[in-house]
C-alpha cells in the first residue's frame, strides 16, 4: 500500500493512548487502518509481554509510515505500448511508551499565545504621582 494512503490513517492516532488509538482505527474507513491495527496490537502484546508494561499507561510516542521497496510492472496498451505500473510498499514504525508526556512545541506556543491575549488582571493601576507645581507657576504673575 502506498505510504500516501497509510499516513492519513498514521497521523489519526499519534500521540493517543492505545486504548483510543485501536477504537479509533476499528472505525477508521480506510483500507489502511486494518495493517496498522495490527500493528498497533501487535506493539501492546510485545510491550506487555517483553517489558512488563502496563496497557493503561500505554500511548503511542512516535508512529510513521516510509516509503518501502516500489516493484515496477508494465501493463500492455494500444499499439503495442506498455505503460508502466508502481506497485508501492510502506515501511510503518511504531514506538510506544507509559512515560508521562512532555508537552510539545506545538503545545507550548498554544498556550503562549493564550497567555498573550488573556485578559490583563483587573485591579486598577495607579496614575504615577505628580510632581509638586514650581512657586513661579501656582503665583500669578505682578504687573
Amino acid at each position: 500500500m502506498a505510504p500516501r494512503k497509510v499516513r492519513l490513517v498514521v497521523d489519526a492516532i499519534r500521540n493517543l493512548p492505545v486504548d483510543q488509538a485501536e477504537l479509533r482505527l476499528q472505525f477508521i474507513q480506510k483500507d489502511a487502518s486494518r495493517p496498522v491495527l495490527k500493528l498497533l496490537q501487535s506493539a501492546i502484546a510485545n510491550a506487555e509481554h517483553n517489558f512488563k508494561l502496563d496497557r493503561s499507561k500505554l500511548y503511542v510516542k512516535t508512529i510513521t509510515a516510509d516509503a518501502g521497496v516500489t516493484l515496477k510492472r508494465f501493463r500492455a496498451r494500444a499499439m503495442g505500448r506498455g505503460a508502466p505500473i508502481r506497485k508501492r510498499s510502506t515501511h510503518i514504525n511504531i514506538v510506544l511508551s507509559d512515560e508521562a508526556k512532555a508537552p510539545s512545541k506545538r503545545m507550548l506556543k498554544r498556550e503562549a499565545a493564550k497567555a498573550k491575549h488573556a485578559p490583563k488582571s483587573t485591579k486598577a493601576k495607579k496614575a504615577p504621582a505628580k510632581a509638586a507645581p514650581k512657586a513661579s507657576e501656582t503665583a500669578p504673575a505682578a504687573n
